[in-house]
């Protein structure tokens, strides 16, 4: 990997650094299981889907995205889920955890590295999770509520290379969907890795399936610190 030029690394959050999918099945599973069986595999799929068809269309906040997609899940499974059930599945985000190699990697990185975040998330339930990674120092955060607007829109990325100073060969972008994060990097001609995390649903996970192709492909954020760190040497 010809790290030479790299000076910043930007992540994705969700999926990539925090483990959503169990963050998510934990607070799904006890209000679905009143319906039919369902699968973890099938609640994912659905979160995914009806997750972008929100954040295509006018900007709500992320808890609304997040409590809209609780109970459409719920519709479509013929299982109601209340207004105040979706609300606490949206406040379930400020607990899901970094997958276990995160803190020690970030921490790796930011040896050799600036990093920064851009996550379609609200300001506020990221201050929680920040606080989970609180032993890492992000530059900047660009978020879905600072921008009204979410991933894979191009304004969101260009808005951390505005705030970085850097031009694009200077930048590496890791996610883990290649809908969200690999595509728009890719037409930006920013470089990636993609972040292709074991999942229920492998490949694509709690998001929208993609067809991007990444400039590079590790399984973990741990595996991603190795490869730079050795490449930068």
């Amino acid at each position: 990997m010809p790290f030479e030029s790299i000076r910043l690394i930007t992540f994705d959050c969700y999926g990539t650094l925090i483990d959503w999918e169990n963050g998510m099945l934990a607070a799904l599973r006890p209000v679905l299981s009143r319906g039919r069986h369902v699968s973890d595999s099938q609640i994912l799929e659905l979160y995914g889907e009806i997750e972008a068809e929100l954040e295509a269309g006018p900007y709500l906040p992320y808890r609304q995205v997040l409590a809209q997609a609780a109970r459409e899940i719920g519709r479509r499974l013929g299982t109601e889920i209340s207004a105040e059930e979706g609300g606490a599945f949206a406040e379930s985000l400020t607990r899901w955890k970094p997958f276990i190699d995160t803190v020690p990697a970030l921490q790796s990185l930011a040896r050799r590295f600036r990093l920064g975040i851009i996550s379609n998330v609200d300001d506020d339930l990221f201050a929680e999770t920040r606080k989970k990674l609180a032993a890492v120092e992000f530059e900047f955060v660009v978020t879905a509520q600072q921008m009204q607007s979410y991933k894979p829109l191009h304004r969101n990325f260009e808005e951390a290379i505005r705030r970085s100073g850097l031009s694009k060969d200077e930048i590496l972008h890791a996610g883990q969907s290649l809908y969200h994060d690999i595509a728009p990097a890719n037409a930006l001609g920013i470089q990636n890795v993609w972040v292709n995390r074991p999942s229920i649903r492998p490949g694509s996970g709690a998001a929208r399936p993609g067809t991007a192709t990444p400039n590079y492909e590790v399984r973990t954020v741990g595996e991603l610190s190795a490869l730079l760190n050795a490449g930068s040497a």
